[in-house]
């Protein structure tokens, strides 16, 4: 039996630079102060999604697609609200990842809402050899060499596992990424904990993994040996083609019907392996991901 699409529930975390948005302009409910990101798809071990509705209500991803003899999905859907500069960081490849058991991570973020002037950071803007970067971490003058991008709505940022980056305030994004939960922190702004200690800075870790070359442009890559995303605008009815394979589609703007499930702006939906075509009906902005 190949299982129809259903809603997926998300799981919420509140790190320190996180805002209001998503709980104010796409509709996330959450006794949370802040909501800095909303997993919307995952079945990493640090948040799992959950399923909203149907025959297999209440079970988590993972659980679904074990009863179903199908592979856990290796990818992690975020929307991610920066009211604050996110810490300049950088995630490691498979294989160094893999000595601390997790999964490397390589990400894609599209910039959904900005306010004017924001920027991000995207890795170095030259060439630096690994002990000037570790002198600059030491001295505290990284933020000299780093790239910075002024963002736009609808811009796409390819980020490789080794880039060091950060999202800059003021930025919504939807990120696509290895499912993992790596990150080593090279520079946080002097920021700390609730019980006021500095958070943890991971140096020797990134010095090892983080590529010292910029980063070559463009920088807009939707496609890798993880996943696939894009950007769809529907209008009245259309098929969705998912080749057969499981897909993610997340509701930027408006309402669409995916299959028999109705969803509404900041909702994710996932079609099971299995179908061909599904029938998209309604008027929304979306992003789809596949493996």
């Amino acid at each position: 039996m190949i299982c129809p699409p259903f809603k997926l529930s998300p799981v919420f975390k509140d790190y320190i630079w996180g805002g209001d948005r998503l709980k104010t302009d796409y509709g996330k409910n959450s006794e949370l102060s802040r909501i800095a990101e909303s997993w919307e798809l995952s079945c990493h071990p640090d948040g799992e999604s959950v399923i909203a509705d149907g025959e297999f209500k209440g079970k988590t991803l993972t659980e679904f697609l074990k009863d179903q003899k199908q592979p856990p999905v290796s990818v992690l859907i975020k929307l991610i609200d920066a009211a604050d500069n996110l810490s300049i960081q950088v995630h490691p490849n498979d294989e160094y990842a893999k000595k601390e058991g997790d999964n490397g991570k390589t990400e894609m973020w599209y910039i959904i809402e900005h306010e004017p002037g924001a920027e991000l950071i995207y890795g170095f803007n030259c060439n630096i050899t690994r002990e000037e970067f570790k002198a600059r971490v030491v001295n505290g003058t990284l933020l000299d060499v780093m790239n910075r991008v002024k963002v736009k709505k609808g811009d796409v940022f390819f980020i490789p596992a080794g880039t060091l980056h950060a999202i800059g305030k003021g930025i919504l994004i939807a990120e696509v990424q290895q499912s993992s939960n790596l990150t080593y922190r090279v520079y946080d702004y002097g920021r700390t904990d609730a019980d006021g200690n500095p958070r943890d800075l991971h140096i020797e870790k990134a010095l090892e993994v983080t590529e010292t070359a910029p980063p070559l442009k463009p920088y807009d890559r939707t496609e890798c040996e993880y996943f696939r995303f894009e950007t769809l605008e529907t209008k009245g009815e259309s098929l969705y083609d998912t080749k057969g394979l499981w897909s993610a589609v997340l509701v930027l703007d408006g309402e669409v019907k995916l299959g028999g499930v109705v969803l509404k702006k900041g909702e994710t939906g996932f079609v099971p392996a299995g179908h061909d075509k599904i029938c998209l009906k309604g008027c929304g902005k979306l992003i789809t991901v596949h493996e």
